[in-house]
């Protein structure tokens, strides 16, 4: 049996294209201006890339650099499933430049084509379902400190653990704690604490045990929570608590306490 389907959509905003196939084809040798990262859902590929033939099957991470001449075929007779995130170079090159602040690290391109690493792939299979349902700014800072953490993995050789200081991470903290409800960027509260954005995405989990955007989200579900109490409305809560809507307070609500902001609103009458 034969097939092919692709789904592609733009997210202009975050410069990212997101991809979606399903084919048995074999693509000719081809290149993209874009940064890409997939990966392979199902079935088994081998293709040509900067580095040599490679071959990747289910739960591989793959990607491919700007200009990087590469090709792909199935292995076997079955279809293979990918998904891929194709970046705008100035954003992925802005990442490796802050990556150079820590440690000295030069990196310009992604150096594994084929990446066997059920960590990356799982913070794909986060970055790429964020994208794709991207709901409010909130998100947004959701996508830059997966992206970060992510491209650690496909660096050829790994960040170093360096000193983080707690001081300019509890900046950034201090940020969110005075005001959880605004829009905030990775970039944002990086520039508060001084630190690459690499840098406080790591120093800011060692301080509080969550990524800069858990935290975030648990501080709007708190101030929600005391707003509820009050009596306030439930739309007129999660608005003023930075949620883009009453929907997405509601599931991250029912994630942390278990009951919903409905029930927990009855409760107090």
């Amino acid at each position: 049996m034969t097939g092919h389907a692709f789904k592609v959509r733009r997210i202009a905003g975050l410069g990212v294209e997101i991809v979606e196939a399903d084919s048995d084809r074999t693509f000719a040798r081809h290149m993209h201006e874009h940064f890409g990262i997939g990966l392979l859902v199902r079935g088994a590929q081998r293709s040509a890339s900067g580095r040599g033939p490679v071959e990747a099957t289910a739960g591989d991470l793959i990607s491919v650099n700007p200009a990087e001449v590469h090709d792909g075929a199935p292995i076997g007779d079955g279809k293979r499933r990918w998904q891929m995130l194709y970046f705008d170079p100035p954003l992925i090159a802005q990442a490796f430049e802050d990556m150079s602040r820590e440690g000295g690290i030069c990196a310009s391109e992604f150096a594994y084509p084929v990446l066997q690493n059920p960590p990356a792939a799982e913070l794909f299979r986060t970055l790429y379902r964020t994208i794709a349902h991207a709901e409010a700014l909130g998100d947004h800072l959701k996508i830059e400190e997966t992206l970060a953490l992510l491209l650690e993995h496909l660096l050829d050789r790994p960040m170093p653990v360096s000193s983080m200081p707690r001081v300019a991470a509890s900046r950034a903290k201090a940020m969110i704690d005075d005001d959880p409800q605004s829009p905030l960027s990775l970039a944002l509260l990086a520039r508060e604490a001084d630190l690459s954005r690499f840098q406080l995405v790591r120093a800011f989990t060692r301080l509080t045990g969550l990524t800069p955007h858990a935290y975030l989200l648990q501080r709007r579900i708190q101030r929600a929570r005391h707003l509820i109490a009050a009596g306030m409305p439930l739309a007129d809560a999660s608005l003023a608590s930075g949620f883009a809507d009453q929907s997405h307070m509601t599931r991250c609500f029912v994630r942390s306490f278990g009951f919903s902001p409905g029930m927990y609103a009855r409760q107090g009458h």
